[in-house]
């Protein structure tokens, strides 16, 4: 594998919360927290690609990269996309990791272990799920379930995604970590895919790739990112990043 380039999707348009990347977390606004984070990684370039000047601003004024896209994508899948082209239109990351913004506290080793995976030259696209120990997050339709095929200790085959409780019986849960690791060619194809029938009723773009035949396998991590989404998410991540300053 050539060295991946890292690409974080942001945009203001959250709902539940307003200008979410540059609301303050503990001296910074929070994409600058998850673009250090993926820059801690130490696993390629990284870049952010937003359709706001301002959050093009923050990161620049940090030494990074961001690029300007179009404010009209559907999902950040297709943001990414574009970015990739303006970024690297010579082709020379063959794969494209892709970091959620709203992940301000991830652990940068598991960013890393996302493109585990892709050293077999049979999975299209890699991820991170981790064991579910709540009992009420397996019935909780916000939180997504991989099922998924052991076939290592360490890694799962994706087989399905769902936001109901599966598999039935006694066995583990497994909560899917949105950040994914795509070949370069696998996310173009991904990307030409129309809307999966499974994946509208689930609400998953994910499932756009399994319906489609394409191979996902997931690295199970221990530690499970805090995504920010409520005021109350926010006051999270700052206690975890304050804690974090102070050890």
């Amino acid at each position: 594998m050539s060295d991946p380039l890292v690409l974080i999707p942001a945009r203001l348009a959250a709902t539940r919360l307003p200008d979410k990347p540059l609301l303050d977390l503990c001296g910074a606004p929070m994409i600058v927290h998850v673009w250090r984070r993926a820059v801690e990684a130490g696993i390629g370039p990284v870049v952010v690609a937003t359709d706001t000047a301002a959050i093009r601003d923050v990161i620049e004024a940090e030494g990074g990269i961001a690029v300007m896209t179009r404010a009209d994508h559907p999902s950040g899948s297709d943001r990414l996309a574009e970015a990739l082209e303006i970024i690297d239109p010579q082709g020379n990351h063959d794969i494209v990791v892709n970091v959620q913004g709203d992940l301000p506290t991830i652990d940068p080793a598991i960013i890393g272990a996302a493109i585990l995976p892709l050293a077999d030259k049979a999975v299209d696209i890699a991820t991170l799920c981790a064991l579910i120990t709540d009992e009420a997050e397996r019935d909780d339709p916000n939180v997504v379930k991989l099922v998924g095929h052991p076939i290592s200790p360490h890694r799962l085959r994706a087989l399905y995604f769902t936001r109901a409780r599966a598999p039935w019986g006694e066995g583990p849960h497994y909560h899917h970590i949105g950040l994914y690791a795509y070949r370069r060619r696998a996310l173009a194809r991904f990307m030409a895919l129309p809307p999966g029938t499974l994946e509208v009723r689930e609400k998953l773009e994910q499932l756009r790739a399994l319906e489609a035949g394409m191979r996902i396998d997931a690295i199970l991590v221990d530690d499970l990112p805090l995504g920010v989404d409520t005021p109350a998410d926010l006051e999270r991540a700052r206690a975890v990043l304050s804690a974090r300053r102070l050890n």
